[in-house]
């Protein structure tokens, strides 16, 4: 038990030492930091806002009419996320072996689809994130002349992000449509941010992608419930390097051969065993279980492996190489974490941008303490939804390893 809690601490010594650091600065400051709810701690600075009213002289209009389309994409992407939720429950509940489509993503956790968050990838994108989020929040309402009477950041847990503070009493007697494009702007403004971070992703990946030639493909873990891949042995993270008889150097080769087999097929997948020998293991096709009527191999966590072509593996060529490499992936996860933290914003939870809008349309239809009290409702509602699909899967997977 020593031995693992030990081992555990060296695996995210990077994250222990980060929160400590923040634990001081805390300490240090805690004169300076409010704590609302007792759970809840900012630290209000006046940085940014003078460069919120530059640039409010300038594009006035502009952020107006952002503002205005904000609102639209909010309340649709509100629906949507609610949907998503409601949809991804019934999975769990009745779909045997449906992995959750919510996950905490923190540095050096693996997320299921995406792999392991990297704490300086993390820490980079979380400050961007964050920084547009709010600036977006302020230009919006500078722009229809609500003052901001502080930025800073705020702790709620481990969870590290920023803030604006509007006025509140001038926002309230502005009309709907201001209240609800201040708040809906920083959402949108990160969904900005993650189109951006995807062309870059894009644009960056195929310079890179020049440079380099496929060697195979691997998967780090087996999917639950003893699929063929594990059936037959197929060793992990060791390249698969073909396809029913066929040189396969990418997954999207198999991807494509899954489409046209059904469970119950046979397919032949070419790899290597213990001593780097090639080999044949032919795998009995399960159904994948999203969806019993497609294949499945039984394979998570699946990267294209590559290596640098000649000409390129040396001097400034290679460290170009590296350079590009990082920020393909740091694009990757900036557009991943900002498109899910923007529509993580638009829930109508009580701590989120998405529940102060639900609270000002409630009020409007139903006065403000009826209003609050329906607000209310609808909050511990998604309050409720959210925790339980986030950790029903993992209390299911515990009782089945228990039983």
């Amino acid at each position: 038990m020593e031995n693992e809690i030990i081992s555990f601490i060296l695996k995210y010594k990077i994250i222990f030492i980060f929160y400590s650091i923040i634990a001081i600065l805390v300490y240090i400051n805690r004169k300076k930091i409010d704590t609302q709810a007792k759970i809840i701690m900012l630290y209000r600075t006046k940085f940014g806002l003078k460069a919120m009213d530059s640039f409010i002289k300038r594009h006035r209009e502009l952020v107006i009419l952002l503002g205005y389309i904000s609102v639209g994409v909010g309340f649709l992407g509100m629906i949507l996320i609610s949907f998503e939720l409601l949809k991804n429950l019934y999975k769990v509940l009745f779909i045997e072996g449906t992995a959750s489509a919510v996950s905490l993503v923190l540095p050096g956790i693996n997320v299921p689809g995406l792999g392991v968050l990297p704490f300086w990838y993390w820490i980079i994108a979380i400050f961007f994130i964050a920084l547009i989020h709010e600036f977006g929040h302020g230009i919006v309402a500078r722009a229809h002349n609500i003052p901001v009477k502080s930025s800073g950041l705020v702790l709620l847990g481990p969870i590290i992000g920023a803030f604006v503070e509007p006025d509140e009493k001038v926002m309230s007697k502005k009309s709907d449509i201001v209240q609800y494009s201040v708040m809906a702007a920083g959402p949108f403004a990160n969904i900005l941010l993650a189109i951006v971070a995807l062309l870059l992703m894009i644009g960056v990946g195929a310079i890179h992608n020049e440079m380099v030639e496929p060697t195979g493909f691997t998967f780090s873990e087996y999917a639950e419930g003893n699929m063929p891949a594990e059936q037959v042995g197929l060793l992990t993270d060791v390249p698969i390097v073909g396809v029913d008889g066929e040189e396969s150097l990418k997954f999207e080769t198999l991807a494509e051969n899954l489409y046209c087999k059904s469970p119950g097929d046979e397919i032949i997948l070419s790899s290597f065993d213990s001593e780097g020998e090639t080999k044949n293991y032919t795998l009995t096709l399960g159904s994948n279980p999203t969806d019993e009527e497609k294949a499945y191999v039984g394979i998570s966590n699946i990267e294209n492996d590559f290596k640098i072509k000649e000409e390129y593996n040396y001097g400034v060529w290679k460290t170009a190489y590296y350079v590009l490499d990082w920020f393909k992936g740091f694009f990757k996860w900036l557009f991943m974490l900002s498109l899910g933290i923007g529509i993580f914003n638009l829930l109508p939870l009580p701590i989120v941008d998405g529940g102060r809008m639900v609270q000002v349309a409630s009020q409007k239809m139903k006065g403000k303490d009826k209003g609050n009290r329906i607000y209310g409702m609808i909050g511990f509602f998604f309050l409720a939804l959210l925790l339980v699909n986030l950790f029903l899967p993992l209390i299911k997977n515990l009782l089945e390893k228990m039983i």
